[in-house]
């Protein structure tokens, strides 16, 4: 589900050359893909897809919210008071997710899923909808990271509250794949895993993995508007633009602001963030798109992150980029 959320689709433009290799599969509800350049040490093809495969059926089982046997939903079942252990990986990203909502003042936060089940966009939604007052007040009551701590290798809650990694662990994914890649010996490759990628090396003929930012240009349409060169970055966009409804007039995207328990109202319609790290990039995208257009990139500033933000302007668009990304990319081509 969580490539369909995407409001800008990430495409890697990869080159034509005989020697780039390629296979994928569905996942996280979604699908992953992996392109390389393969060596003299590297496995077979099927080696590496089943070393990939692994991967992510090993946090598949630790972070879906769609398997009633994962970690994370077990977690979710308990009442208030209750404790759970928990293996490394969920501990960490739980830990990156607090130091996010902490930089935000608590506007991103991973204990958001009662409210995305109340307005219809969590996995145990039944439509989407605007709620009557009285739930949302009882929802937001579950809702809030300091509800949930780390104690050693446990996780415990003080309400019945309830996690959900999606904004974070796609991306931390990525990371995983791309280090297991170098570790068996490639060298040049691209993994794209429901939208978030890291590129790292060259394609075939020895120019740069290039990636297509795409923006929106009509009701559920997109259009391609630059394209970027990478190597050694993770990219990861967050937007509004595919999932929302519309209900009185007023646009309801699944982008939720926990410090309101409402989804966000602002203009800003997509966010990508460009990072070394593809877990903190798909992170930071979040956290931008929660922030809105003004706030949000004033953070990027302040931040130094590589940020292009896109923005609603009546039926159009309009398009801005933080200092860092215009240095990283300052012969990023238009169409």
């Amino acid at each position: 589900m969580r490539g369909i959320w995407l409001c800008m689709a990430l495409l890697a433009l990869a080159g034509c050359g005989e020697r780039v290799e390629r296979f994928g599969g569905p996942t996280m509800g979604s699908s992953y893909s992996v392109q390389y350049l393969p060596t003299a040490k590297s496995p077979s093809p099927q080696r590496l897809q089943a070393e990939v495969e692994t991967i992510l059926g090993e946090l598949d089982r630790q972070f879906s919210t769609y398997r009633d046997d994962s970690e994370v939903s077990r977690f979710n079942d308990l009442p208030a008071g209750a404790c759970q252990a928990m293996p490394a990986d969920l501990i960490a990203l739980l830990q990156y997710g607090d130091e996010l909502s902490s930089a935000s003042d608590g506007a991103f936060d991973l204990t958001v899923e009662p409210l995305m089940n109340l307005w219809g966009f969590g996995p145990q939604s039944r439509e989407e909808r605007v709620p009557a007052e009285t739930d949302l007040i009882r929802e937001r009551a579950r809702v809030g990271y300091r509800h949930v701590r780390v104690d050693g290798s446990l996780v415990c809650k003080d309400v019945a509250a309830q996690l959900d990694f999606d904004s974070i662990v796609a991306g931390y994914a990525v990371d995983r794949v791309s280090q297991r890649l170098g570790e068996l010996g490639l060298k040049d490759y691209l993994v794209e895993i429901t939208g978030e990628l890291k590129a790292v090396g060259h394609k075939a003929d020895g120019s740069p993995w290039r990636v297509a930012l795409e923006v929106p240009s009509g009701e559920r349409e997109r259009t391609v508007e630059r394209s970027l060169d990478v190597d050694g970055y993770g990219v990861s966009t967050s937007g509004d633009y595919r999932n929302y409804f519309e209900e009185g007039g007023q646009r309801y995207s699944h982008t939720f602001d926990a410090r309101t328990g409402t989804p966000v109202r602002h203009k800003l319609a997509a966010v990508t963030v460009v990072d070394r790290s593809t877990l903190h990039a798909d992170g930071l995208s979040t956290l931008l798109m929660v922030l809105g257009p003004d706030e949000g990139f004033r953070y990027a500033e302040q931040q130094g992150l590589a940020a292009y933000f896109v923005m609603h302007e009546g039926q159009a668009f309009s398009t801005r980029v933080t200092p860092r990304f215009a240095e990283l990319f300052p012969d990023a081509q238009r169409r």
